[in-house]
């Protein structure tokens, strides 16, 4: 993975994964299954939390701030209403909500259309809150109506939808939730490791097909020319490296 296409470069990284990986099933699974690209739209209401990172031009804009005058004590009910001076007036930031539209590859049978495995990308918003329990419940949901599900993370920073300890200070997480399995397969990459071939379920009996994620990867940014965009002799989009890979990072340069 290559950590400066985390930044506001993302959106069309992540749409462009999806058609690779897409166009690596299609061949594995026809004629009894096809993998299309769906697309659904979130409201980021907290784009604050990426401003300078995936929204370089995002606008705050403050609320303007209203005085109340107060009346003088009077008797209401029998309670007096103290008198005194107006309290201090204050500005909050208002950021409006920004629509991020999210690709997901979903392989359906041909025979009735039914969803059997989603792969999803994840993005920044799924990440933090308040998206980040939007995408729990949607997971949730997919479990229950029995669709496997495969999600790649690469980005480093937020919160992973799997909760599990061991995966602090994990990179990226490549992660696999069978339908009525109980458990999720996890895949712990490294910045400095190669992405790696995962399995995508079908329906039982089929067997599974595989998606190489680097080879997808690479196709994108050879498609792209993102070493045309990137100025590889600033800082990557954060969270900041440890020190050994902010060695080996710069030894690249």
């Amino acid at each position: 993975m290559d950590p400066y296409l985390e930044g506001y470069l993302w959106p069309d990284v992540h749409h462009d994964l999806a058609v690779k990986i897409r166009k690596q099933l299609t061949g594995q699974i026809r004629p009894k299954y096809v993998a299309r690209l769906n697309t659904y739209v979130v409201r980021d209401t907290n784009p604050a939390a990426d401003r300078g990172i995936m929204y370089p031009d995002v606008e705050i804009v403050s609320h303007k701030s209203i005085e109340i005058a107060r009346a003088p004590a009077v008797l209401h009910a029998g309670y007096e209403v103290l008198s005194g001076p107006n309290p201090a007036s204050f500005k909050i930031a208002h950021t409006p909500s920004i629509p991020v539209k999210i690709t997901v590859v979903e392989i359906r049978d041909t025979e009735e259309n039914s969803l059997v495995t989603a792969i999803e990308i994840l993005s920044p918003v799924n990440k933090r809150k308040p998206g980040l329990k939007t995408y729990r419940a949607k997971r949730d949901k997919l479990y229950s109506a029995g669709v496997h599900l495969l999600e790649i993370d690469l980005l480093r920073r937020g919160e992973r939808p799997p909760q599990d300890p061991r995966l602090e200070g994990t990179d990226y997480v490549v992660a696999l939730t069978r339908a009525e399995a109980g458990e999720t397969e996890i895949w712990q990459v490294g910045l400095r490791s190669k992405l790696p071939v995962v399995p995508v379920p079908l329906l039982a009996p089929d067997k599974d097909v595989v998606v190489d994620l680097q080879k997808a990867l690479d196709e994108v940014y050879e498609d792209a020319a993102y070493e045309l965009s990137i100025d590889y002799s600033k800082e990557p989009p954060p969270p900041k490296f440890s020190e050994a890979d902010a060695a080996w990072g710069k030894s690249l340069r």
